[in-house]
């Protein structure tokens, strides 16, 4: 059963995103309003170290009001490659410099009302090399044991679904069957 987009129309839009309206046809030819969101791709990354510890911002969103661990993010700017977008974030959020990137997953978070696509990008060594320039993004950076996360996540530690599913992934991959009780 597949929905059709018949017309888009952008109703408002800034550098970040933009807010539209689709006139839909469903299967039985009825049409319906549909607002959607459009965005600019994000790059996600995280480093886990020989301990198997993952780096993590503790952080604050004002949206939800609510506090939880994620991964260090952002928006990938016009024509700048994405895993290098995901290293930048990393470094300018935790003053972590990752070593070679290697793609985790790409996820869409909400893709009933968004476009937005989160690349999620990992390595095993990293160098710190100072304290982080957007140290407003989070109250803290840590490194977390990975066997801690199945359990953060079950306790809504961990509330953005992306960063959820990002951390069960590397944990499975770092950890697998060992990680078991």
């Amino acid at each position: 059963m597949q929905w059709t987009k018949q017309d888009e129309r952008t109703v408002y839009a800034n550098r970040w995103f933009s807010v539209n309206l689709a006139d839909v046809e469903l299967p039985d030819g009825r049409h319906l309003d549909h607002f959607l969101i459009r965005l600019r791709p994000v790059a996600v990354a995280t480093v886990v170290n020989e301990a198997n510890e993952v780096l993590l911002l503790w952080r604050h969103r004002f949206i939800t009001d609510s506090w939880g661990w994620e991964l260090a993010a952002g928006v990938v700017e016009d024509g700048e490659d994405i895993a290098v977008a995901a290293a930048r974030e990393l470094e300018e959020e935790t003053g972590w410099r990752p070593g070679p990137l290697r793609h985790l997953m790409s996820v869409e978070p909400s893709n009933g009302l968004t476009d937005a696509r989160h690349h999620i990008y990992w390595a095993d060594e990293g160098a710190y090399i100072g304290h982080p320039v957007d140290d407003f993004e989070s109250d803290r950076r840590e490194w977390v044991p990975l066997k801690l996360v199945p359990d953060m996540v079950a306790r809504g530690e961990v509330p953005a679904a992306n960063m959820a599913a990002a951390l069960l992934l590397l944990h499975h991959l770092r950890l697998g069957q060992d990680a078991l009780p």
